[in-house]
């Protein structure tokens, strides 16, 4: 497995990375300005050569947000599998640590996988009772441009985090994956994109309130049933019963609640389409920039 590695620590006041390495197909750009001068914010950008994760390849990579600071990564664009060799699989392992008043966001591109492609990733997340980490997990269902929709053989994505250490306060799997009797297109019918977004910590917690509410006028207005007795309601009812929603969303807590300051949530969505879902992750994004930009003035 290759393995790439970056540290960030505070220095001079500043989240600076104070190391880093990545090994072949995997880099890593860390761009030396983001935003204004007062921005306080390590940026790191995750490429694989190839513009892919080729079939076989099994890639690691370890972050390290120490106390007080505020880390970015994303990737220079969707990550796309490319069609599975035999029985060779893909993978990608990310394991990080989130110090005491650190923020991470992990705030990838959506996973395209290609057609009998076989993808899975596992991330691991070690945070304290004040770390805050906002994660992006999402994937379209392929290639729309070539006919593929769900035409992958399988992907699994695990998202867990621990806190101070090994005690779990989230774990979660996803697996789509090509069943004898059914296939993950005859089973996901028409939506093409899922998604997950979790909130966690003291510096997410306005909006995660803020997202609660917005997930739940989104769907009370999508799920909207007209008055009984209405000629709207009499004439399209039994219409209404047989359409299901093109965009669906839930948002929950989880986790304990130690203090009024420990707080966690959940968003997940599915689509029919990209754009609401891009929408969705789009407005959290645009929520959270203050605290990417301006980290100073929370």
């Amino acid at each position: 497995m290759e393995r790439g590695k970056v540290i960030v620590e505070k220095v001079g006041g500043k989240s600076t990375v104070t190391k880093c390495f990545s090994k072949y197909p995997l880099k890593f750009i860390i761009p030396r300005k983001v935003g204004s001068s007062e921005t306080d914010a390590v940026w790191i950008y995750t490429i694989t050569y190839g513009g892919g994760i080729v079939s076989g390849d099994s890639i690691a990579c370890d972050i390290t947000v120490g106390d007080g600071c505020t880390t970015v990564l994303t990737t220079q664009a969707s990550t796309k599998v490319y069609k599975a060799v035999g029985s060779k699989s893909s993978e990608q392992v990310l394991e990080a640590r989130i110090g005491s008043n650190a923020f991470l966001a992990v705030i990838p591109d959506p996973v395209t996988c290609f057609s009998t492609a076989k993808y899975s990733q596992r991330q691991v997340f070690k945070v304290v009772s004040d770390s805050s980490l906002l994660l992006v997990d999402w994937i379209t269902s392929g290639r729309h441009e070539r006919g593929e929709k769900w035409d992958f053989d399988l992907y699994k994505s695990t998202n867990h985090i621990f806190h101070n250490g090994d005690e779990p306060l989230f774990l979660d799997t996803i697996l789509l994956e090509q069943g004898t009797h059914a296939g993950i297109a005859e089973r996901m019918q028409d939506y093409q994109v899922i998604a997950m977004v979790i909130l966690l910590g003291p510096k997410l917690k306005l909006i995660q309130n803020q997202i609660q509410e917005d997930v739940k006028k989104i769907m009370s207005q999508s799920l909207h049933m007209p008055t009984i007795g209405s000629r709207q309601y009499s004439n399209k009812h039994n219409d209404h019963c047989l359409t299901k929603p093109c965009f669906v969303a839930s948002c929950s807590i989880f986790g304990p609640k130690v203090s009024p300051t420990d707080t966690y949530s959940i968003s997940l969505v599915a689509c029919e389409f990209q754009v609401p879902v891009f929408e969705h992750i789009q407005l959290v994004f645009e929520q959270i920039r203050p605290i990417l930009f301006f980290v100073q003035l929370m």
